[in-house]
Parts: structure tokens; sequence; C-alpha cells
């Protein structure tokens, strides 16, 4: 018979208390990730259930927290989204990004003025957020869009006020489809992170954007791409644009041959998987939406030699069940005369 003494018994319930924590740490961390997983497929009240029960185990984990506020978001629950990102931007004065989905929220119920100042809190914490920034002078052009409209309707004859109208259309001419952009925390992070070092996990918020109650109208491509190498910059540039307006637009149209067809042959799969499993993937989650609208904001397009071309832009994503708006980047290469996809990722 092995017996144990008092130290090593003590030993022996320390290690096993080590290997508790440890487990139930990484047990906190999957969960996390497979919220964050639930919300990017779109199956917004598995994802919810999972975080009320993870977060009634830890009601003060900022992430999972985090998380519940997008997805409440998504599912169009205005206020309850509100007090959790408010609740947050209580616990965590110095975390801009609560700020910043607060300021979505409001703008999405036409509440200007609000919206404007949660983002100058956000800033204030954090003065470097870009995010902020954007959207910032996105509620200032909404603003000022309504008061000369309100000026021209008191007096239709007002030129001064028609005139500053017509300016801030021009200078903002994706202002109309493109809705403030909310900010995402990447799953796997025990506290939230530099937000310039977000990546966006929607699929991409994560991370999403804030739905409202008018669909949004179809935003144009507005850049145009900057030119990196004069050889190739410019043919090259209309080419690669074509290309990927054409996959968004197969995309859009639910014709998921075509939409393959712009994948590579060596495309890297997400996580190694096989490239029939990804294809049968893809075109399951093309077909089960009645409708989709695919629009890519703002690409930059930059170039390492004549057949390899790098794609940033924002997409917005619109079905019947689900709103987003993601960065993504696109890794292209010229095969013969077309320019296919032979990466994709989140972020940029």
């Amino acid at each position: 018979m092995i017996t144990l003494n008092f130290h090593q018994a003590n030993a022996s319930m320390a290690a096993c208390a080590a290997a508790l924590l440890f487990v139930t740490a990484t047990t906190f961390a999957d969960e996390n990730e497979e919220v964050a997983k639930l919300y990017k497929q779109g199956n917004l009240a598995k994802a919810l259930e999972r975080a009320d029960t993870y977060l009634a185990i830890k009601p003060k984990d900022a992430q999972m927290r985090f998380q519940k506020g997008l997805i409440l978001t998504e599912q169009n629950r205005i206020a309850d989204a509100a007090r959790v990102f408010s609740s947050l931007a209580e616990d965590y004065p110095d975390m801009p990004e609560p700020h910043n989905n607060l300021a979505v929220l409001y703008a999405s119920q036409g509440q200007y003025d609000k919206a404007r100042i949660a983002l100058e809190t956000a800033i204030r914490t954090h003065p470097s957020y870009s995010t902020a920034h954007e959207n910032l002078g996105d509620i200032y052009a909404k603003m000022a869009s309504q008061a000369y409209g309100k000026a021209l309707q008191l007096d239709k004859a007002n030129l001064a006020a028609q005139t500053r109208l017509a300016i801030i259309k021009n200078l903002t001419p994706t202002s109309k489809s493109r809705d403030i952009q909310p900010s995402a925390i990447a799953a796997g992070n025990p506290s939230p992170p530099d937000p310039e070092k977000i990546a966006e996990k929607a699929p991409e918020k994560v991370p999403t954007k804030a739905a409202e109650k008018s669909a949004p109208e179809k935003a144009a491509i507005a850049e145009k791409p900057a030119a990196q190498k004069p050889a190739v910059a410019e043919s090259g540039s209309n080419e690669v644009l074509k290309a990927i307006k054409a996959w968004a637009k197969a995309w859009s149209d639910k014709d998921a041959t075509t939409y393959l067809a712009f994948y590579a042959g060596d495309f890297h799969t997400p996580r190694g998987t096989s490239r029939p499993a990804w294809e049968k993937n893809r075109r399951e989650r093309i077909d089960k939406p009645k409708s989709i609208q695919v629009e890519i904001i703002h690409p930059k397009i930059s170039f390492t030699d004549a057949t390899h071309a790098r794609v940033s832009f924002k997409q917005s994503y619109h079905s019947d069940s689900i709103k987003s708006t993601t960065t993504k980047t696109l890794e292209m290469v010229k095969t013969g005369n077309e320019w296919l996809i032979q990466q994709e990722r989140l972020g940029r």
C-alpha cells in the first residue's frame, strides 16, 4: 500500500488544482472562439445562448460581453445591445470600442448628436483609433446634410444652403450607402486588444455593422486604386477591379458555380480544409439565403509583380437574415488572361 506524507499530499493537491485551472482557462478560451464561430456562421440564436451560459459563470468577461453586444446588434435588438456596450464602457473607461459601437447604435436610430458624443469619447480614450475618426467624419457629414436640408425646407430659394448641401454630397459620394463601422474584438484574446491591432473575425466583425431600419442603398466602388508600379498599375488595376466586381456580382446573384470559378486551383482554403469540402460549404451558404447583396467599398490595389496583386477593401454583406461589414484582403494571381483569388483573409 502506497501512502503520502503531508508534503506529498499538498504537492499532489496543488498539481491537481493547477491542472484544473489550466483546463478551465482553456475551456473559457475555446468557448469564446465557439461563440465567435457561431456568430460568423450567422447562427445568432445559438451564439447568444452560449454567450449567456458563459456569462452566467464569468459575468465580467469583457470579450464575451462584447460579442454578446455584437450578436444583439445583428438581431436588431438595439436597446439590449446599447445596454451591453454602455456597461462595458463604464467598466472599461479606457477602452474605445464600446463607445464606438454605441455610436453605431445611436446613428442607426438617427440620434447623431449622441453618436457624435460617443465617438469623441472613443477618440479621447485612444487618439489613434482610426475607425472612430472615420465614423465621426461621417456623423458630421450627416448632421450637416440634415441641417442644410432643414434650411431648404424653410427656404427653398436658399442658394447658399443648396450649394453647401451639394458640396457635402460631392465630398462624401458614398455617405448614403456607407454606415458607420462598429468595432470587433477577435475571439481568443483574454482582454480587449489595442484597437489598431483588431482583426475583424467575421468571419469578421467580426466583425459586423449595426442593422438599420431601411436597407442601405447600393454602394459604388469609390476610390481609385493607388498606382504602385506604372508598368502594371493602370491596366492591371482595371482588370483586377473588373474581376472582383464580377466575383461580388456572382455572389449577389447566388450563382455558386460562377462564384467558385473565381478561385484559383491552388487557392489556400481556410484551416487547410479540402477543396471539395470547402466548395460544398460555400455552395450551401450561398444557396441557403433567399437573397444576397455583396458590395465592395474603397478597394486598394497593390502589385508585387505583373501576375500577383493584393486587394484590400470593406465588404458589405446583406442577406435576408444577416447584415455585416468586414475588412477583407484578397491575394490575386493572374492565370492566363484571368485574375483569380489565391488567398482570402479578414483584415488588411
